[in-house]
This record gives C-alpha cells, structure tokens and sequence, in this order.
C-alpha cells in the first residue's frame, strides 16, 4: 500500500476537496468544529441523524504484508471486522488499523476520514444499507469539515465495491 504525501489534515481535505470537483457529483461542504468531529458527538452537537452518518474505518488484516481496506458505514451499524472484512482481505485475523496507520495511510484523522482522495490502490468497501439513504454525511478529510453528498458518489469512487454484510445490526 502507498503512503499518501500528504502532511496535513489541511492537505487531506484540499485533497478530498479535490476529488469531488473531478466527480462532479453535487455535496455540501460543513463546517465542523474539530472538538465534535467524532461521530455521535457530532451528530447530537449539529442534529443530525445517526442513521444518515457513514463511518469510514480503515481495517487491517494482520498478515505479512498487512493488508488494508477503507469500509463505510452507517453510524447505526458495526463493521463485521471478524467475518466479512476478514474474509474479503484473505486473512486469518483482521481488526481495525490504529489511528496512526490510518493517518500515515490515509493522511487523515479520525474524526475527519473519509472515502474520497484515498490511495488508488486501497479497497473502498461500502456497506449495501448505505446506499439506501437518499444522503449521507461523510467525514471531509480533516476534523474540521464534513460532506453532505448522495451515497450515488460511490457509483463513481476508484477501486469501490459495494457490500452486503459489511456491517452488522445497529451499533
């Protein structure tokens, strides 16, 4: 997998910025303060509903060389880390990747990750209930911005493959 040359969560968000202009998809950029980045903090902080949210978790797959892929998911729902990523990564054991892998991957915090300027070469697993929302809110590559965007922009991602079973229940 290929370290991002990214410095700043600034660099990732004027690359993620980026990304949805050569899209040409219609979002919403939101300004977010960095302290209520984290998911439900967020939603309750901004009112907005859990079940429009979408998590990105990158999740490694504990093998030699490790094995990475970028998973999206509704905040109402888990990633099924130890079945269906674990499968579709070929591992024997999987789990998500710590915040420092993420950013040294990704070049982004979490808080702020999310499906748009990844690395070509990194998986984008999105869950199947994702695409039901008429909208989702994606993290915007920093902590300091979201994207209100229809879950249509994974129809146009690089590398994306949508995933029934990527997550379980409601979280």
């Amino acid at each position: 997998m290929t370290e991002q040359p990214i410095n700043s969560p600034e660099d990732a968000a004027t690359k993620v910025l980026a990304a949805l202009q050569s899209l040409g998809i219609e979002h919403e950029v939101m300004d977010c303060d960095p302290e209520l980045a984290d998911t439900a903090v967020f939603c309750e902080h901004y009112n907005i509903p859990p079940e429009v949210s979408a998590n990105v978790i990158i999740a490694a797959g504990k093998s030699d060389p490790r094995q990475y892929a970028a998973c999206v998911l509704l905040a109402t729902t888990r990633l099924d880390v130890n079945k269906c990523v674990r499968k579709k990564l070929g591992v024997k054991k999987c789990s998500f990747a710590s915040a420092e892998e993420t950013k040294a991957l990704t070049g982004m915090e979490i808080g702020g990750v999310t499906a748009l300027g990844l690395p070509d070469d990194l998986p984008l697993w999105v869950d199947s209930r994702v695409m039901k929302c008429d909208c989702i809110i994606l993290g915007g590559g920093s902590r300091s911005i979201k994207i209100k965007i229809s879950p249509a922009v994974f129809e146009l991602t690089p590398n994306t493959e949508i995933v029934e079973g990527l997550a379980l229940g409601n979280a």
